[in-house]
């Protein structure tokens, strides 16, 4: 659907800004009078990692005349692969000031605000409400509700992206206009039945593709141009090479945006998606042993059976020396093949899917069974540093 500009044009541009966006004014969709709305508009994106990167560099190419970061996190090597606003100088560094300096070099009429703080109840309403336009892409649902939250609250537009492995979506959630993310994803997915990209993968350039798909509805959100994704979800197929859409409506029994709605403020996030199942919560509260504390057990010859919980390509990058896999989807199969006369020690990448298979050997009667805490990225830090982490 067509909508009306989201901003107020500013009142001119200079002869510097007029030369640099040349190629859009010339644009008759576009022109002068969407170029100094750019200029006038103030968009956050939450996170500056694989989808906040292009978005925040394009959008600062674009003209967008304030841009808001919200990201407390610093860079990792493993963020290379596919965060292209930060470098390998930028390694330890918070993501907010790198991106903040490469957003500088885009383009220098642009004001950069930074917020280096976790998102959360306490003060979603009031960054929010200091922007005309949110951009989320971010990749854990705690925050998917917050943000979805928080602008349906505040009667902000935002543009949604989430990325795994090949696939990509996207939309934008305006309330006043079409469905909130509540609308299409009323509960969260059950802990764990999701991976998350640090455990399932995703292809670098994929980042690149979303993001600009979402800076590209950003910018017709922000001008009044074009068809903007409200009502309507983009679905892309890397493999394929296929976009396809499917229509998306308000719910009118949705809590937050409905007829009458029963969510009139901010939640706790992390409790309404249970990071971890509570049976996986119980189940490590008794039964968790450290990396070394395994190291140790090897060394003394116990008899034990370590099992890795991850998929085969995850053994195949990185493995604790000793152990066999069975992926956690794979393992209500297994049961029967596995000894109740010794102890039965699961791992992972970092203990959280380990957690939930430790749940399921309990409730199977592996009473001895244990989980490794951080899993084989603490061993890689804590036991053998020569091996490598992902």
């Amino acid at each position: 659907m067509s909508l009306p500009p989201l901003v107020e044009p500013a009142a001119e541009l200079t002869r510097d800004e007029i030369r640099r966006y040349s190629r859009h004014l010339i644009i008759p969709d576009v022109g002068m009078d969407g170029q100094k709305r750019l200029k006038n508009a103030k968009v956050l994106a939450i996170g500056a990692g694989g989808l906040g990167s292009p978005t925040l560099m394009y959008l600062a190419a674009a003209g967008v005349g304030t841009l808001g970061i919200v990201d407390f996190d610093v860079v990792d090597e493993t963020n290379l692969q596919r965060q292209i606003i930060h470098g390998q100088s930028d390694i330890g560094r918070a993501k907010a000031q790198s991106a903040k300096e490469t957003i500088e070099e885009i383009n220098p009429y642009v004001t950069v605000r930074l917020h280096e703080e976790r998102l959360d109840s306490s003060n979603a309403l009031d960054i929010v409400a200091q922007y005309d336009l949110i951009v989320d892409g971010t990749d854990n649902f705690a925050t998917r509700y917050l943000v979805n939250d928080a602008c349906v609250l505040s009667g902000k537009p935002y543009v949604w992206g989430s990325i795994y492995r090949f696939d990509g979506q996207a939309s934008v959630f305006w309330a006043e206009h079409g469905p909130c993310y509540r609308c299409l994803y009323p509960e969260p997915p059950p802990p764990g039945m999701v991976p998350s990209c640090a455990e399932g993968g995703v292809l670098g350039v994929l980042c690149g593709t979303i993001g600009s798909v979402q800076t590209t509805e950003a910018i017709k959100v922000l001008t009044g141009i074009g068809d903007p994704l409200v009502g309507t979800l983009l679905i892309y197929d890397a493999l394929a090479m296929e976009f396809r859409t499917v229509r998306a409506r308000k719910d009118p029994e949705c809590p937050l945006c409905g007829k009458n709605p029963t969510i009139t403020g901010l939640i706790d996030y992390e409790e309404f998606c249970g990071t971890v199942s509570t049976a996986a919560e119980e189940a490590a509260a008794t039964s968790t042993i450290t990396a070394a504390e395994l190291k140790a057990m090897q060394d003394n010859g116990d008899d034990l059976l370590l099992v890795d919980v991850r998929e085969p390509g995850e053994y195949e990058i990185v493995r604790i020396p000793g152990s066999v896999l069975i992926p956690k989807g794979d393992l209500p199969a297994h049961l029967a093949e596995l000894p109740q006369d010794r102890p039965v020690i699961v791992y992972c990448k970092t203990g959280v899917r380990s957690a939930e298979a430790l749940a399921l050997l309990k409730g199977a009667g592996f009473a001895s069974a244990k989980h490794v805490q951080g899993g084989v990225t603490a061993w890689a830090h804590q036991v053998d540093p020569s091996l490598p982490t992902y």
